[in-house]
This record gives structure tokens, C-alpha cells and sequence, in this order.
């Protein structure tokens, strides 16, 4: 091979980081190593892999052709090398979960998987979907776990877990205790939601149809437990997974919403580049979530320690 594994390298993260001296900084070169690296790469190859604006440096349609075989090849000479040690060692796994899923769930999934492979290493990025999508499709994350649905057809996605939203407020409030709420009261309430480009908003959109530009919303928050606190505050009903509700209801103080003439069913998803070389460490997290989920039929049915 004419290109050597420094010279790609040095390609993948000037691709990430969009700047040849961050990128130097990332796999511990000085720049100007850094620099003739990506400069014999493009000699090599004949042709610029990246346009240059300033001082920053963007793939150009080649070079996003080549990003991912580039990424493949330094993933299965990573694999190789922890072999040759002794095939312990998994390496470093760049994870994007959205928020309902990465503060309930990834997080303790995270945690068992390092502690069963302990020379690994991880890095969860918590994000709403929009944004985690965008960092997979830009191949700067291996995996993510969604809550929303995918339509890039660059991104492979594999069904995982059912969840489902539910509507709820606080003790106090009208709806608490009453008769399945209708439509119409639904539509009457004000409204505490995620921010669009959520999972969970979009999950709500669907929901309502072509009602949702009815609702009253009242305040718009980037996390559920900020939901959560507001709804207790009297300050409007909200809708979330009810995995984030479980505590708050045996606690008493939030209270679910019978919603019968609205669907708030959803589905959790792994999704992954099309182009990405699948890992032993990113097989090995996949299995772990489907085993720690295995049996269940909805998120909130899995068994997670309780928050007092």
C-alpha cells in the first residue's frame, strides 16, 4: 500500500476536526508533521481530498468517498493490533445516544460493558436525534441510539426496543385522577415539550397530525428531567417516555394521562453509517443492549435500578 496508517490518519482526523493543526493535536503530531502527512497523502493519490477555506479545511466529494474506507482500514488495524496482544482489548468505541435513551439506559449499558471489558474505552455523546444523525452520516460517531425515525438513506437502521410517550401533569392539575382525556381537552391544555429536532417531539407531532399546530405550548426544554420539574411546577402537562416517568409516578408527583384517541407508541433504534466496518467492540455493545433488554416488551418494562 502506497499510503501509510500515519498518513491516514492524519486524513480521517483533519476530516473530523476540520482544521489540520486540531487534528495534529488529536493523534499527537506537531503541525508541521501533521501537514506533510496530509501533503504526501494527496501527492500519493494525485488529486486534494479537501478544499481549503482559510484556515479550515472541508472534504470535497472525493475525499467523502474515501473517508470511510479510510476509517475502515484504521478500524481493522485496530482490531488487528489488540489481537496481536492478546485480544483483550477492544479499543475506543464513539457512541451517540438521544437523551431519553442515554440518561435511562446507555449510560448503565455503558458502564457494564467497560467493566466487563476494562482496557476498553467509550465516549457517549447524549444528543437530541436530529444532531446525532448528522454526527453518524458525517461518520463521527460509530453507533447511535435513536429515538426517532431515520430517513437517510446512507444510514443503516436495525429496530431494538418499543417504547411508548405518555401524557402526564402534576397531582393537582385538572386532568389528574378524571376520565381518559379526550382530544379536545388535549388540545385546550397548555403544553410543556422537547425542542424540535427531538425524538420525543417528533414522536408528539406525529401523534396529534395535523392537530399538533393547535396545541399550546408553553415552554420548550432540551431535557426531560427540565420537563419534569416544570410539569410539577403546574406550569402544563407534558409528554415524554414513560421509562423517564417511572420514579416520578410510584413517587406521586407526577401523575399519568389516559390518552386512548391519540397512538404515543414509538420504536428505539440502532443506527450506523452503511460504510462502517462493524468492530468486535461495536458487536460486542450491540449484543450487550439487546441482552440487557431481552424480554421486554416496552423501555419501561426493563428492570433499572429505582431513583429516590
Amino acid at each position: 500500500m502506497k499510503h501509510s496508517y500515519r498518513q491516514l490518519e492524519v486524513f480521517v482526523a483533519t476530516a473530523r476536526q476540520g482544521s489540520l493543526s486540531r487534528a495534529a493535536e488529536s493523534v499527537a503530531l506537531s503541525q508541521s508533521a501533521a501537514s506533510t502527512a496530509l501533503g504526501e497523502f494527496e501527492r500519493q493519490l494525485g488529486i486534494q481530498v479537501f478544499d481549503r477555506v482559510g484556515k479550515s479545511l472541508h472534504l470535497n466529494a472525493l475525499g467523502r468517498q474515501l473517508l470511510p474506507r479510510a476509517r475502515e482500514i484504521l478500524d481493522r488495524a485496530a482490531e488487528l493490533e489488540a489481537l496481536a496482544s492478546g485480544g483483550g482489548a477492544f479499543g475506543a468505541l464513539e457512541i451517540g445516544a438521544t437523551l431519553t435513551i442515554g440518561n435511562y439506559l446507555a449510560t448503565l449499558i455503558v458502564a457494564e460493558f467497560l467493566q466487563r471489558h476494562p482496557d476498553s474505552q467509550i465516549r457517549l455523546e447524549v444528543r437530541n436525534t436530529a444532531t446525532i444523525l448528522h454526527d453518524l452520516a458525517r461518520q463521527e460517531l460509530d453507533l447511535g441510539l435513536i429515538e426517532g425515525p431515520c430517513l437517510d438513506p446512507d444510514l443503516a437502521v436495525e429496530p431494538w426496543l418499543a417504547d411508548r410517550l405518555t401524557v402526564f401533569c402534576a397531582p393537582t392539575h385538572p386532568l389528574a385522577g378524571q376520565q381518559p382525556a379526550s382530544r379536545e381537552e388535549l388540545l385546550a391544555a397548555t403544553w410543556i415539550l422537547r425542542e424540535p429536532g427531538s425524538g420525543t417531539r417528533r414522536a408528539c407531532e406525529t401523534a396529534f397530525g395535523a392537530d399538533f399546530p393547535r396545541l399550546k405550548v408553553r415552554l420548550e426544554l432540551e431535557h426531560t428531567e427540565a420537563i419534569k420539574r416544570a410539569v410539577e411546577a403546574g406550569l402544563g402537562i407534558g409528554c415524554i417516555s414513560r421509562l423517564a416517568l417511572r420514579d416520578a409516578f410510584r413517587r406521586g408527583s407526577l401523575v399519568p394521562v389516559a390518552c386512548p384517541e391519540i397512538d404515543l407508541e414509538r420504536q428505539f433504534s440502532f443506527v450506523w453509517h452503511r460504510q462502517k466496518f462493524q468492530t468486535r467492540a461495536m458487536r460486542e455493545f450491540l449484543a450487550l443492549c439487546r441482552e440487557k433488554t431481552a424480554g421486554a416488551a416496552y423501555s419501561d418494562d426493563i428492570d433499572l435500578p429505582t431513583v429516590a
